[in-house]
């Protein structure tokens, strides 16, 4: 307001200079010319041709510094103290919070923060110190009074929010710029904590009935851990908790003492230890409602001296013997766990290793998740190492133990964990899995490994893992190849060359692949194909790679050229040679117009037998099941599946009537012109890494058969070397050579086949006698 008035004085001093004689020129040392005067006077000067010349009109500002309202402070304040008033009675405001912030930033901006901060501060203390008066009086109930006291505590922190939002500028400015000078919430948590103390039975009162209630819930009463909690937080913010936990750990050394000597006497060991940890357990939880975290420690150490290092003899001389010879595994884990609690771990070893089998057999054993066997092997045995690690001090005998335990567990069901370890390795080395680094890539390889060396059937993991490895190469889905020569070079360090030879060849073979596809494309024999499509051609060595059944199919003429354009080029160059065409294994890469314009343009990675398929839809765009049937050539039981990927699947590049899931004699395909995706590159051929239960049978029907060659060439190389030999001598012999697991009666099956094939007869005295036929 200031501002405005001195702005219309001057304005009247304007006026008043511009109808005064130019003698008014005496002020010139505080005198301004305008620019408007400047422009009045040029054209006045223009008219002076006829009339007579203007004068020179000059301005004069007198300039005065604003002054504040002299009862400004007194009526601000006023009106501030009248809402902290209002906040403290729990009555309306009668201003808005946009206004009384305003009062407080225009008291802080001109410097007046201090005496605001004083007077708030005295305005807080006296509503405090009546509210810590009125507890004095409270009620000798000693819930009754703990709720009045956490009510006081509550509405006190509420209202110290309210007010600290109302004078946040001052907070945020005259409090931040000052030293020894608290913020507002500091301010409030001071003098409650100088008023309590100023009244030390409302503290006593408080921690003894807070103690109260916790006795109470020790021996099974319900209590309300809200109000502990709360009363607790309190005591924290007020700085006050130790005083607490002094008392309350003196009062938990008191009463473990007196209960843990009454319940040794009339309790068996093993009911014992089951109070002992439920104890333990109630003290945890009771730490994660209401006590403080640095609590727990203190806590927990007393309930250890007081429950187990004192009867510490007891325990052990009544009690292990006992349930060793009742092999109560439970009883024995828990005696173990809590007597490594005071450093007086014994003898547990039996009770550790028969956990450590039962857990994992039922692990191995059930059939209902055997696709998480291994992830929950893995887990366990993770979980295991850390027990051994930490809670077990890395004792060197229950290493042992648990290295036998699992090599137990993980063979109880032979085949089934070597696959499926095979299958795991699988899924983290193909890309499109987890999202992991190459650093965490190589600890979960490690980790398996672990897994792999407890296996007795490696050649079961062997048969699964380069089956898995010919997909991830051949149809490029390979997270990393530096990562898949990692794990190859783990297993040759594991189990010797001879184990990855053929892996290592089939990587030897893509680099020769790639090699001679590109002397093929700077070849003649390639020039003369047209260009609207290309072939890339992995040659791979029968021996190095899985078997594979011949898949017929009529390929497309598009396709069919480059194919045999590729093998003109290859037999030219590797005479004696002969190509056999996997067409199961292919992949193709095939533009799809769906509809004009660059978004009805899609690419689709596609398989063989979906290429070929598709392509039939660009010469007609209805065909029948028979109809394509007759145009590809494939198996019935390969077409339909193929057809139900392409036609029912969530991509339907093509549309089936009638619709449904499976595929029909009979059913019509149309090539869906409507098909759209945000996508540009669309992925169609999932179905080619899929396992089948009839593959995993036929791989496991091929390892039993390697074995069964193993098995008779053993029996052959020992009884060449010893001529005779006994049968029970030669079974001991064949168990010493073969590395994977075999019965008895498996190599007595053996056995009897070469004497059929005339490699061994019979004694004729001792027919439990072999002899060996040249």
């Amino acid at each position: 307001m200031s501002i405005s008035s001195s702005r219309s004085d001057s304005e009247h001093r304007a006026k008043r200079l511009k109808t005064s004689h130019s003698g008014a020129t005496g002020e010139q040392d505080t005198a301004m010319e305008t620019g408007l005067g400047g422009a009045r006077g040029g054209s006045m000067r223009n008219m002076g041709s006829n009339k007579a010349p203007a004068k020179k009109l000059t301005i004069s500002l007198k300039k005065e510094k604003p002054k504040l309202p002299e009862m400004f402070e007194e009526d601000t304040w006023q009106k501030l103290q009248q809402s902290v008033r209002a906040v403290h009675n729990e009555e309306k405001i009668g201003q808005s919070y946009e206004e009384l912030y305003k009062a407080v930033e225009d008291l802080c901006i001109h410097k007046l923060g201090q005496n605001l901060y004083v007077k708030l501060q005295a305005e807080c203390e006296e509503h405090i110190k009546k509210e810590i008066a009125s507890l004095v009086a409270q009620t000798a109930d000693a819930v009754l009074f703990l709720e009045v006291v956490e009510q006081c505590w509550q509405t006190h922190t509420k209202q110290m929010s309210l007010i600290r939002s109302i004078f946040l500028y001052l907070d945020r400015t005259y409090v931040i710029q000052s030293c020894n000078v608290c913020s507002l919430w500091a301010m409030g948590l001071q003098l409650f904590r100088k008023h309590l103390d100023l009244a030390p039975e409302v503290i006593n009162k408080c921690i003894q009935g807070i103690l109260s209630l916790i006795h109470k819930e020790r021996i099974g009463d319900m209590v309300n851990r809200t109000l502990l909690r709360s009363l607790l937080r309190m005591l924290s913010a007020l700085q006050l908790y130790p005083q607490f936990e002094a008392h309350f750990l003196d009062a938990t050394d008191g009463f473990y003492r007196e209960e843990g000597n009454a319940k040794i006497q009339e309790l068996d060991v093993p009911t014992y230890l089951v109070y002992v940890e439920r104890r333990l357990e109630e003290e945890g939880e009771r730490v994660g409602h209401y006590l403080e975290l640095q609590t727990r420690k203190p806590l927990v150490g007393r309930l250890d001296e007081q429950l187990l290092e004192v009867h510490m003899a007891a325990i052990i001389d009544r009690g292990l013997e006992p349930l060793m010879a009742d092999n109560r595994v439970k009883d024995l884990q828990r005696m173990y766990s809590l007597l490594g609690r005071v450093n007086a771990l014994q003898p547990v070893r039996t009770a550790f290793t028969a956990y450590v089998k039962r857990a994992g057999v039922e692990m191995v054993t059930n059939e209902e998740r055997e696709k998480e066997m291994v992830q929950d092997l893995l887990d366990f045995k993770a979980k295991l190492d850390y027990l051994l690690e930490e809670a077990f001090d890395a004792n060197e005998e229950l290493s042992h133990s648990l290295k036998d335990a699992f090599e137990f567990l993980i063979n109880v069901r032979q085949n089934k964990p070597a696959e499926h370890i095979a299958k795991f390795v699988d899924v983290q080395l193909r890309s499109g899995g987890k999202g992991v680094s190459e650093q965490e890539l190589e600890t979960v390889l490690d980790r398996v490994l672990t897994l792999f060396r407890y296996i007795q059937g490696k050649d079961v993991f062997e048969a699964f893992f380069k089956k898995d490895l010919a997909k991830r190469l051949l149809l490029n889905k390979s997270a990393s190849v530096d990562a898949e020569k990692s794990m190859i070079s783990k297993l040759k360090q594991e189990c010797g060359s001879s184990f990855t030879n053929k892996l290592e060849g089939m990587f030897k073979d893509m680099e020769l692949s790639r090699d001679i596809m590109n002397f093929y494309q700077d070849s003649s024999t390639k020039k003369g194909i047209g260009a609207s499509s290309d072939i890339a051609v992995h040659v791979l060595t029968t021996g190095y790679w899985p078997a594979y059944p011949p898949a017929p199919l009529k390929l497309p003429k598009e396709l069919l050229e480059h194919q045999e354009s590729f093998e003109k080029f290859y037999l030219s160059k590797h005479h004696g040679r002969r190509l056999t065409w996997q067409n199961s294994l292919a992949h193709c890469s095939i533009k799809a117009t769906f509809r004009p314009g660059s978004q009805g343009r899609k690419e689709l990675l596609v398989s063989l037998y979906q290429a070929a398929i598709l392509l039939l839809f660009n010469n007609s765009d209805v065909m029948t099941f028979e109809e394509v049937a007759t145009a590809v050539g494939m198996e019935d039981k390969e077409l339909r599946v193929t057809l139900q990927s392409l036609a029912c699947s969530k991509t339907k590049i093509l549309s089936k009537n009638p619709k449904g899931r499976d595929v029909e004699d009979g059913d019509v395909f149309t090539f869906n012109g409507k098909f759209d995706s945000k996508q540009l590159r669309i992925k169609v051929n999932s179905i080619q890494l899929k396992e089948t239960q009839e593959e995993n049978e036929k791989t496991t029907e091929s390892v039993f058969q390697d074995r069964q060659y193993q098995v008779d060439a053993a029996v052959v190389r020992v009884m060449k070397a010893r001529k005779t030999l006994s049968h029970t001598l030669l079974i001991s012999e064949l168990f010493k050579q073969l590395k994977f697991p075999v019965t008895p009666a498996d190599l007595k099956k053996r056995i009897e086949s070469l004497i059929d094939r005339e490699y061994l007869e019979r004694d004729k005295d001792t027919p439990s006698v072999y002899n060996y036929l040249a």
